[in-house]
């Protein structure tokens, strides 16, 4: 039987090698199930091992866990970014433009939603703009509109979730403050990987 040690670095080596969130009950199949016990005890040490304070940081390493999406994944501490984007020269390079912005807010909040319709809330046409939603794997084709001409229907990602910060889409906020917080910040050229979404509050307390 393997043992509590061997199991935990088992769970590490796939959070780190895993670019996705993995959720923990996909984790913990890859031991027999007479031992799972035992290995989600094994993984609650890893993530202990890695968990981080409220503000974010733990002050001892510079990897953290995060739990978002539906599962968990390994992530630099937040507030290293400025060292990490000054590093690696990458400052603004996950910007999207105000009219991508637009349009992701219209899919995330009116999914799933056709090119047309997108077209008709925007005043204008947004085929380039969803084109590169598409290869930024923002939002995804979910099937066709049952109407003349079947249209596309688009909706959101996981890696939509990931981007803003959210464990799904019932964390979304107002409307309102997608605008003011994403778009505001377009126009001023702040990279939105320095921003993220505050979560709703579900008032499950």
């Amino acid at each position: 039987m393997t043992d509590h040690a061997e199991m935990a670095a088992v769970f590490e080596a796939l959070l780190f090698a895993s670019p996705d969130p993995q959720p923990e009950a996909k984790l913990l199949e890859v031991f027999p199930e007479d031992s799972r016990e035992q290995a989600r005890q094994a993984l609650q040490t890893v993530l202990a091992r890695y968990r981080a304070d409220e503000s974010g940081a733990r002050p001892d390493r510079g990897i953290v866990v995060d739990r978002v999406g539906g599962g968990y994944r390994l992530v630099t501490r937040p507030d290293l970014s400025s060292y990490l984007r000054k590093y690696f020269d990458i400052a603004g390079r996950s910007k999207l433009s105000m009219a991508a912005l637009e349009t992701l807010a219209i899919v995330a909040y009116r999914q799933p939603v056709t090119s047309p319709e997108i077209q008709d809330l925007r005043g204008r046409n947004s085929a380039g703009v969803l084109k590169t939603l598409l290869e930024r794997r923002l939002i995804r084709i979910a099937g066709r509109k049952e109407v003349v001409g079947s249209p596309f229907l688009y909706a959101t990602t996981r890696e939509f979730l990931l981007h803003f910060g959210l464990r799904s889409l019932s964390e979304l906020p107002p409307l309102e403050e997608f605008e003011e917080t994403f778009l505001a910040a377009a126009e001023e050229d702040i990279p939105q990987s320095d921003l993220t979404l505050a979560p709703v509050d579900s008032g499950d307390g």
